[in-house]
């Protein structure tokens, strides 16, 4: 009987770490699928640098993309010509903004930890603004095009 015990034991254990393993692994490679990146952090300098090269874009694709807000974006088709990508950061959460034909447009956003998206105004028109809410109160950034570069606005 000790020895089934024993057995047993060890073909649970054998189990349990198998599966942590396989966990582990589908852990990481979905996290860099997702990411794009191992860890899936980048510099602020890497961050600048891809928002600077244009996107690659596959033949027939441009319809709206989710942001990491979850919200679509509006309908880029793709056909006008975009300006330049900036992204902007403030103690609630950060934004990236492009300029085109349209005016500013907010290309997504996210809430820094403990802050909320209270308000979003993604565009395009003359400025943009997004809202963030968390335990310090409001902070609003605000953006619009000088050119075709998007620029942190003053609050009117």
């Amino acid at each position: 009987m000790r020895r089934r015990s024993f057995l047993a034991v060890a073909g649970w254990l054998a189990t349990a770490a198998v599966a942590t393993l396989i966990g582990v692994a589908a852990i990481e490679w979905v996290g860099e699928s997702i990411a794009g990146t191992p860890g899936g952090v980048l510099s602020q300098e890497e961050v600048e640098r891809a928002l600077a090269s244009p996107a690659p874009t596959a033949p027939g694709v441009g319809g709206p993309s989710p942001t990491e807000s979850g919200t679509p974006s509006p309908g880029a088709t793709g056909t006008a010509p975009a300006g330049v990508r900036r992204a902007f950061a403030t103690t609630g959460g950060s934004a990236v903004a492009e300029c085109g034909p349209g005016g500013v447009r907010l290309v997504s956003w996210t809430p820094a930890p403990g802050y909320r998206v209270s308000e979003a105004e993604r565009g395009p028109d003359d400025d943009v603004e997004v809202t963030f809410a968390g335990p310090a109160g409001e902070v609003e950034l605000k953006v619009r095009c000088v050119g075709l570069e998007p620029v942190s606005a003053e609050d009117d």
